[in-house]
């Protein structure tokens, strides 16, 4: 049943109550005990009966008695010595929640696990939170939230039991660590987890979780783990093939043959008779076997895509590419999945290598990169043969030098298949000793580094998933939560930058908590502030993965990482860079290419743009980075600010002033930046310029703002409104102006005030604003005229006129247009008098003076001309040939109608009809 829930406790504790113990009277003393605790009130039975009688009502009105239906009983009855609530078994969740809870611990004592799995998850999804979460809880209620949750856990756990016995421990591993964390005190879920991750081949793993319960229950309760976990652990520790799934074999990290590193306790590590052909002196410790050695974690279950890298990958293992290339680098940022290929390719070759597959691990478990005489002990302990026949020894000491070492590895590989992992190599000097110790064999190199150094290799760079890829390994690894909002999965696999292993964290997170959604995990990846922190779940964290990588680099690549993170989206140019480093050109070119090299930025070819190559971040390296810039060199930022927008409004002005020459621009008298040249970045192509920075410029003029650098921020912005203008974009023309109105006022800067205001002005009239622009131009004139700037208050007086002619305000706006005039000949202003004339060539167009209007336009384009304004000139030279046009046709009637630019690209098609955009 589903009855109206009062909103009030009272009346809810006195619901719950009384549905706890359905079909059994719930006697008065005991539900005002429950309310009050040993003091209750006078009234307390009075008050309760009121309780009562608002829950009837309730009732009836769910149940449509209240409306008038007859013929449906009232379940909550008055029975000695208190109340019953009556109800059939399917009417309440908890009833239903204890039959599929008996049904499905039937099931799997039958070995039903498939129906016990069904029936245990149908009892679970009835459940929307702790028991009776959000009610008061007085004895009753506290013993009987204790006991479902109790239930409920005990439910959860035998769920997990029938899921594993139906070998579905690759899905199960998320939500067990979600649940193992949140649970950190229940030994069987640790022990579910342990198992989950062993069977996905991740015995480290499962160890680690080990550890972690461990420590938890030492910290909590200063106990050691019972003996079912502890047995469980050893179990681990010995690779015992009973933990693999029925039917599979067991998943172990050992060689086939010889006692290597295999763990104490591990199957067929007794002294037996070797098969090796050593004497038992020497290096026969390490004598060739006529096995296989194999020791590799097992291929991903999931895997998803790379079918390209895989196909190359196979032909090289395979022999046929040209070349005698035998070692292939699997290079890509931290996540991308290069150890994932490298173990599929391995296993795929099974075939090909009949004489040992064998993986190492080039970092130590801190994240440091190993010594290569290091790794090259760590090979030949995994590939050395048994034990000479009879010897109770253990294995021969290994040799302490690097070049015997190489030595007794070049023997052991000499003349044999063998193919080797060497994963997550640091640098080409670590891994070149070990190559030239293996020459015969074939070795995938996997690096965060491209290792381009490297000779007679074959490159494969892994960049991230397509957006089939990413979405595909989501539905792999979320379950059917994810395949059932397929827009809200496309969406996280952009937000997690298409990254493998952002995308596995992202599911298995889902998967961890089933009382998320797919559109709620998607929202909360949006915020690049919090994008990382929703990327962890147990020991699976993105962050922890990606500063890895960071940190393989050296201080100056570091603090070149966390500064550029300051450009804009969603690319920079090479002068960027070199603004926000504060270094030349040449060496901010090495730095970030530095960071490439590195996986830590990335590079974009674009050919015919002005800058060639851009740089940007993937989508999780980027909060990173500003993280890194405010934990480890906050008084970096502001600086770095300063430059980037200074380097900008050098360039902007550079580019406006050939755009729009004589145009009003605030100016800015601190030092331009030395390392950058405009005539080389914006060269003769200042609208393309424009175009390529316009997202950097937005962004300047936002971060100016917020810094509090109020002149930078109210000049970029006015550096831009012609660009703005010429383009159409408004929004983009407002945004940035509001800000920089707001940075004039703060300053008390009344010359940007009037600036500002003036170029609002003109958005409000591209807009069709006339009031609004009239009152922005009049707002203007009165600031440039309080501050002496007669130039810029006369050419606002043109503007006023422009305002007056969108309304029909001919006459008006001659006026207006012939005292600006007159102004801008007093003070010798060109672009001032070729806007009036303009004015004045317009009005007398429409008043039918055509020769004048004719005259008047030529006057203008001269007056362009004069100014250096070549848009302008442009302008006025087409308007006074249409004109020409019309009177040389005979249309003097007509001509008074024309459709005219009233400026540069904007039209009035009727004497007193609005002026609109050009198309």
């Amino acid at each position: 049943m589903t009855p109206q829930t009062p909103s009030a406790a009272k009346p809810r504790a006195v619901l719950a109550t009384l549905l706890v113990q359905s079909n059994t009277v719930v006697s008065t003393h005991t539900l005002i005990d429950e309310l009050w605790g040993a003091e209750p009130p006078r009234t307390a039975t009075t008050t309760l009966q009121v309780y009562v009688s608002q829950l009837r009502k309730a009732l009836l009105a769910d149940t449509g008695e209240a409306a008038g239906v007859t013929g449906t009983a009232q379940p909550l009855l008055t029975r000695p010595p208190g109340y019953l609530m009556q109800l059939a078994p399917e009417e309440l969740d908890l009833t239903v929640f204890e039959s599929l809870r008996a049904e499905g611990r039937a099931a799997y004592g039958r070995r039903e696990y498939e129906a016990a799995s069904r029936a245990l998850s149908r009892a679970l999804g009835l459940w929307t939170g702790p028991a009776l979460s959000g009610i008061p809880h007085g004895p009753s209620l506290e013993t009987s939230a204790i006991r479902l949750n109790e239930l409920r856990a005990e439910v959860l756990e035998q769920r997990i039991s029938a899921d594993l016995r139906l070998g579905l421990h690759q899905e199960l591993v998320g939500e067990l660590m979600g649940l193992a964390h949140e649970h950190p005190l229940r030994e069987t879920l640790h022990c579910h987890l342990m198992v989950a991750l062993y069977r996905s081949g991740r015995q480290s793993d499962a160890l680690q979780a080990y550890h972690r319960a461990r420590r938890s229950l030492a910290d909590e309760l200063a106990v050691e783990p019972g003996p079912v976990l502890t047995r469980l652990h050893e179990r681990v520790l010995a690779s015992d093939p009973s933990l693999a799934r029925h039917g599979e074999p067991p998943l172990r990290l050992v060689p086939v043959g010889g006692s290597g590193d295999r763990p104490a306790g591990a199957p067929g590590n007794g002294s037996g008779n070797g098969s090796g052909n050593g004497s038992g002196n020497g290096s026969a410790g390490y004598g060739r076997d006529t096995r296989p050695t194999v020791w590799l974690p097992p291929a991903a279950a999931d895997f998803t895509g790379r079918e390209d890298q895989l196909a190359v990958g196979e032909r090289l293992l395979a022999g046929e590419l040209p070349g005698r290339n035998r070692v292939l680098v699997l290079s890509g940022r931290a996540g991308a999945g290069k150890t994932a290929l490298a173990v599929r390719l391995a296993h795929d070759a099974a075939g090909r290598f009949p004489d040992g597959r064998v993986m190492v691990t080039l970092r130590d478990a801190d994240g440091r990169a190993v010594e290569p005489r290091t790794a090259m002990a760590t090979l030949l302990r995994r590939l050395r043969g048994p034990r000479a026949t009879g010897s109770d020894s253990g294995p021969e000491p290994l040799p302490s030098s690097e070049t015997e070492l190489a030595e007794l590895l070049h023997e052991r590989t000499e003349g044999r298949e063998v193919l080797i992992i060497l994963d997550d190599a640091v640098s080409e000097a670590q891994v070149r000793p070990v190559l030239s110790a293996v020459p015969g064999s074939t070795v995938i190199l996997t690096s965060r580094q491209v290792l381009g150094a490297l000779e007679s290799a074959r490159h494969l760079t892994l960049d991230v998933l397509s957006t089939r890829e990413a979405e595909a390994l989501l539905m792999a690894c979320g379950g059917p939560g994810m395949r059932d909002d397929p827009e809200a999965a496309g969406e996280i696999a952009q937000l997690c930058g298409r990254l493998p292993l952002a995308l596995r964290v992202a599911a298995a997170g889902l998967a961890a908590r089933p009382h998320w959604t797919v559109a709620g995990l998607a929202r909360r990846l949006r915020d690049e502030r919090t994008r990382l922190a929703a990327l962890a779940l147990g020991d699976l964290d993105v962050r922890g993965t990606l500063l890895t990588a960071y940190r393989d680099v050296d201080e100056k690549a570091r603090r070149a990482f966390r500064i550029l993170a300051l450009a804009a989206l969603p690319d920079f140019a090479p002068a960027t860079g070199t603004a926000l480093l504060a270094v030349d050109p040449v060496e901010a070119e090495r730095i970030t290419e530095q960071l490439v090299q590195a996986h830590l930025l990335e590079a974009r070819r674009q050919p015919g743009r002005l800058a060639p190559v851009r740089y940007s971040f993937h989508s999780l390296l980027r909060p990173l980075a500003l993280e890194a810039l405010a934990e480890e060199s906050p008084q970096e930022g502001p600086a770095a600010v300063e430059r980037l927008c200074r380097a900008f409004l050098t360039l902007a002005r550079h580019a406006d002033a050939q755009l729009a020459p004589g145009r009003e621009r605030l100016t800015y008298e601190a030092e331009r930046p030395s390392a950058i040249s405009p005539g080389e970045v914006v060269g003769n192509a200042p609208l393309r310029w424009f175009q390529e920075e316009s997202a950097g410029l937005a962004e300047a003029v936002r971060q100016a703002h917020a810094a509090g650098l109020w002149s930078l921020c109210c000049s970029l912005a006015s550096a831009t409104a012609g660009y703005y203008e010429a383009s159409a974009l408004w929004e983009e023309w407002e945004t940035t102006h509001d800000l920089a109105l707001d940075a004039a006022r703060r300053s008390g800067d009344a010359e940007a005030e009037a600036v500002i205001q003036r170029s609002l002005g003109d958005l409000a009239w591209q807009r069709h604003q006339t009031s609004l622009a009239s009152d922005r131009y009049r707002l203007a004139r009165q600031l440039f005229t309080r501050q002496g700037d007669r130039v810029a208050a006369g050419r606002c007086l043109s503007a006023e006129a422009d305002a007056l002619l969108a309304m029909g305000q001919i006459a008006r706006a001659g006026h207006g247009y012939a005292r600006a005039l007159s102004v801008s000949r007093l003070v010798d202003d060109a672009r001032g008098s070729a806007e009036s004339l303009r004015g004045l060539a317009l009005v007398a167009q429409r008043e039918g003076r055509h020769e004048e209007a004719l005259a008047r336009m030529k006057e203008c384009e001269s007056a362009a001309r004069a100014a250096g304004d070549r848009r302008w000139t442009e302008y006025a030279s087409r308007t006074a040939s249409a004109l020409r046009i019309a009177l040389a046709s005979g249309r003097r009637a007509g001509a008074s109608s024309i459709p005219l630019e009233v400026r540069p690209g904007v039209w009035l098609f009727l004497p007193s009809g609005p002026a609109r955009r050009a198309a």
